[in-house]
């Protein structure tokens, strides 16, 4: 670079190449490739880079949805969230399903994750008693059911509680 000149646009901005961007995000937290698309996009940067950025990021292993969804996972195992919650927002993010069971299957094997107790945990963290009248009963029913539990296990968490 020559003297006097900089790596500035003419709106004074620091250009930053789409690599570089991406890697600053990634250094915080594991990203899915449809976050980090995103991300660059609001970035203006066009989208046949973003592309190849992404290509080349996952290549060497820098970014990986495998890895994003089972972080992702074992996150929200650990706040008491359910299976169905979970996945919903893995999909939000754009993890595809098949990415998204495989890093499941490996959580949950590696984890040995008890999904009736966890309801359990998390409506005893939220509720000391199971509810007295039935519409105390909906309200915790409902707050198990948006955590992501399933029937059964709403069932259970409300009869060991």
């Amino acid at each position: 670079m020559a003297f006097g000149t900089s790596n500035t646009s003419t709106s004074g901005k620091l250009e930053r190449s789409p690599r570089e961007i991406a890697i600053t995000l990634l250094a915080r937290r594991e990203y899915s490739r449809a976050e980090l698309a995103t991300r660059l996009e609001r970035k203006e940067v066009p989208p046949d880079e973003i592309d190849s950025c992404l290509n080349a990021l996952a290549e060497q292993g820098l970014q990986s949805d495998t890895r994003f969804a089972e972080s992702f996972i074992r996150s929200r195992i650990l706040r008491g969230q359910g299976v169905r919650r979970i996945e919903s927002e893995l999909q939000q993010r754009g993890v595809d399903s098949a990415t998204y069971a495989a890093a499941f299957a490996e959580v949950v094997a590696q984890e040995d994750v008890d999904w009736f107790e966890l309801a359990r945990e998390a409506l005893s963290r939220r509720f000391s008693t199971p509810g007295d009248t039935p519409k105390e009963r909906a309200k915790r029913e409902r707050f198990l059911a948006s955590r992501g539990f399933d029937f059964d296990q709403i069932r259970y968490a409300l009869s060991t509680l």
